[in-house]
């Protein structure tokens, strides 16, 4: 179940960067994130009303799960989609977002008490290696952006850390439907401010806008967002995150498929790395690297608290 979730999770996720291409000659990114959260957000609003998704959770548990949204969501894409548009190629982009397993991984111990071994570290510095060797020629003809925008990936990649750890503190376990949705209302909420205030809300009649905008709800919301917390909560961070590695290869690979980019001998071989480090880092699990046991909020309901 782990494997095929695994593979389901690195498919759908990078399927988000080939449906924002998809939507990129037909809108900016605002009203692309826009739409593609407003329709979703309400539906999934008015299913979890009628569910009593949120029954049971105190107001800072929402508070929790609306930073969280922010985080994860809101300032993850905002910062992707925004270098890109600053003239940062999608390479060098997914090379910084490649570092984030490495900084999960050295702050798992100190935060949530997940150590990573030594094979996993090994596992993680393959990682890199594939990651860089797939983007290198990118990076290296990467488009003309002012220095400081190559911050703004890096951001993006905090904010993405930063929402992993907090939601990890957090005692109260909030079933997924509840935070799907509260993410994506919080994410409905701030691109929509920025579509309207800068005068972008309003969509464009191509089919392929909302072609992207169908596939980017179906394939990347619930299929690799949904996903990414289910294999967090089972496998702890170390190994959720290890799953970014294969991003970039496997991007490539659609890439290849869909719109006839160029896939040769450099990326296979950085997917084969990748693909090593995953199975190094996946087969370094230990107790070192378990979830870490949460504090229910109940000292009563200790012995049948969960594991996350």
């Amino acid at each position: 179940m782990n494997a095929l979730l695994s593979a389901a999770f690195v498919i759908c996720w990078s399927s988000g960067f080939i449906g924002a291409k998809l939507g990129a000659g037909s809108a900016s990114a605002v009203t692309l994130l826009m739409w593609r959260f407003l329709p979703l957000a309400l539906v999934l609003l008015a299913v979890a009303l009628a569910r009593a998704s949120w029954r049971g959770l105190a107001p800072r548990d929402v508070a929790r799960q609306v930073v969280i949204g922010a985080l994860s969501q809101s300032g993850y894409l905002l910062t992707v989609y925004g270098a890109i548009q600053l003239g940062v190629s999608s390479g060098t982009t997914a090379l910084i977002d490649g570092v984030q397993p490495l900084v999960a991984g050295a702050l798992a111990g100190p935060l949530l008490h997940q150590y990573v071994t030594r094979r996993q570290w090994l596992g993680l510095g393959l990682g890199v290696a594939g990651v860089a060797v797939v983007t290198s020629a990118d990076a290296a003809s990467g488009g003309h952006a002012a220095w400081w925008a190559y911050a703004v990936p890096f951001l993006g990649m905090l904010s993405l850390v930063a929402a992993t750890f907090l939601e990890g503190r957090s005692r109260t376990k909030v079933a997924p439907e509840a935070a799907l949705t509260t993410h994506c209302l919080t994410s409905a909420v701030v691109f929509t401010a920025l579509a309207v205030g800068s005068g972008a809300a309003v969509p464009p009649a191509e089919p392929a806008f909302w072609i992207a905008t169908a596939w980017l709800v179906v394939l990347a919301t619930f299929g690799g967002y949904g996903l990414y917390w289910i294999i967090l909560s089972r496998s702890g961070v170390t190994q959720v995150n290890t799953l970014m590695f294969l991003m970039a290869p496997v991007t490539a690979v659609w890439g290849a498929l869909m719109f006839g980019e160029p896939f040769g001998v450099r990326t296979a071989l950085g997917l084969a790395v990748a693909l090593a480090a995953v199975l190094v880092v996946r087969g370094g699990t230990d107790s070192g690297d378990r979830p870490a046991e949460r504090v229910p909020e109940d000292p009563a309901k200790a012995v049948t608290g969960a594991r996350r």
